[in-house]
């Protein structure tokens, strides 16, 4: 299988095929993305808005030409993006949500497009308690992706929605698509409706520690319908996105985070895709003359779950 890693905090716009050509000599063969580090969820909350996704597809395509080549010279594959989220903000105001809807959604389809990525992560509306019900978030998130559908059909993108948390009166909760049962059958019905792949599905480890989420019984659920995954640690209590193995439950005991779980549940559905970690923050925590060894330590990491996945699936030499 392929290892990637996401582009934030490794690859800079000043000199991309400096950051992709260092992934490259570490074994990374693919990279998430990070296009939502272009317009971040907390300038988004705070309706502080800049105008990257205002600038004509041109100007943008002029302005990621230098990624798209770094990428190819290096031998990487641009293997899925993300979105920049949240892409509507419950009270917040009729011009963000329709900024966020008609231009940075319909641009960051086009840039995914660009790139000849195949998926892009997109998060669905936590609106369960401002609505009352799941069910009216779901219906609101798939207006969304009703109206990205079409293009994801014409350029052959598949839209991944991922398993989230939310926060109530201080509590964590289960947020959007964490019921695997329903999540199967609205992916099935809205391919159905346009005859394509047009939505899959991106397993997100940290999210589904948070929640418990059983991560054998959802992905082996999730079947082909799983088409990215976003590899990441914590301890149960918040989002770290950390290195898998880094929490454990006490002392000496077993990892925080179900990956005897998570590495079955791959090997029940002959799992082939990319291992893609999402762990950008890490590369913060480390100093800078250590970015290499936490970088490599990650790709290792990688390693380990390729070889278990595909020795247990008795694909010894894929």
């Amino acid at each position: 299988m392929n290892i990637g890693v996401q582009t934030q905090n490794i690859v800079a716009d000043t000199n991309p095929s400096e950051g992709f050509g260092m992934l490259s000599e570490i074994g990374f063969s693919s990279v998430d993305f990070s296009l939502n580090g272009y317009l971040k969820n907390t300038s988004i909350y705070e309706a502080e808005l800049n105008d990257f996704f205002s600038r004509p597809l041109s100007a943008l395509e002029q302005f990621f030409a230098p990624h798209k080549l770094g990428a190819k010279k290096a031998g990487i594959t641009i293997s899925q993006m993300h979105m920049p989220y949240p892409v509507y903000v419950p009270r917040g105001s009729s011009r963000l949500n329709e900024y966020l809807q008609k231009e940075v959604a319909p641009k960051s389809m086009q840039i995914c497009h660009f790139f000849g990525c195949p998926y892009i992560v997109v998060h669905g509306f936590k609106l369960a308690h401002y609505l009352g019900t799941e069910q009216a978030e779901w219906e609101q998130t798939q207006r969304f992706i009703d109206s990205i559908a079409p293009m994801a059909k014409e350029m052959n993108i598949t839209i991944c929605i991922e398993n989230l948390y939310d926060s109530v009166a201080g509590h964590l909760v289960e947020g959007p698509c964490c019921d695997v049962r329903k999540a199967v059958e609205r992916i099935d019905r809205i391919n159905e409706k346009y005859h394509a792949q047009v939505l899959g599905f991106c397993f997100d480890t940290g999210h589904a520690n948070l929640v418990g989420i059983d991560f054998e019984q959802f992905i082996t659920a999730l079947d082909y319908r799983l088409k990215v995954l976003h590899i990441h640690d914590n301890d149960g209590i918040d989002d770290l996105h950390q290195i898998p193995f880094t929490f454990t439950r006490t002392r000496e005991n077993a990892s925080s985070t179900d990956w005897d779980g998570f590495l079955q549940g791959l090997r029940n559905i002959h799992f082939d895709r990319t291992l893609s970690f999402e762990t950008a923050p890490v590369l913060k925590a480390f100093p800078e003359q250590l970015k290499l060894d936490a970088l490599a330590f990650i790709y290792k990491i990688g390693a380990y779950f390729s070889k278990s996945v595909e020795e247990r699936d008795g694909c010894t030499e894929c």
